[in-house]
This record gives structure tokens, sequence and C-alpha cells, in this order.
């Protein structure tokens, strides 16, 4: 896979949440939420200031960020699934 983004936007791959289970009952995929961590696969070459300079991101590839829940875009790159989204997303770096 061959996927720079744009600016201050990431590529995150989304961490799989664990099956949950209430006594016996498995909870149906349906009904589960999306987790709101991921593992950065790409980034861009930062963002772009005012005067024209460019301020380099603070994500970098391999992190463990956690997002927002309603921040990211939904793409499909060689059958896979990936959110992107700007820096300004990301909450929290995960170490």
């Amino acid at each position: 896979m061959k996927v720079r983004p744009l600016h201050d936007r990431i590529l995150v791959k989304q961490l799989d949440e664990k099956e949950l289970k209430s006594g016996s009952i498995i909870i149906p995929d349906s009904a589960k939420t999306k987790p709101s961590e991921g593992k950065v696969i790409a980034v861009g070459d930062g963002k772009v200031n005012k005067d024209g300079s460019k301020r380099p991101l603070d994500v970098k590839k391999g992190d463990k960020v956690i997002y927002g829940k309603y921040a990211a875009t939904e793409v499909k790159i060689d059958g896979e699934e990936y959110l992107l989204m700007k820096e300004d997303d990301v909450l929290a770096i995960v170490e």
C-alpha cells in the first residue's frame, strides 16, 4: 500500500474491540460501539502555517492514538478499512 496523507492528515488502522460478554449473553457486532483507539499507519508532511512554513506533526507512524468518536473519514484501501483524520482530531498518544 502506498498512501501518503496530505498536510496535517494521518491514516489510522482502527484497533479491534475485544468480544463483550454479559454473563452467558454474547453481544452482537451490530450493538458494539466502535473503538476510539488506533495505530497510525501513515502521516502527512505537516501543517502549513499562515506564513507558509510547515510545522511537523506530533504523531508519527506506529503511534497508538485515541481520537474523537466522529472525527474521521472511513476509507477502504486494498480491501482494508482505515480512518483518515486531521492531527487535531487526535486526543492523546498512548505510551
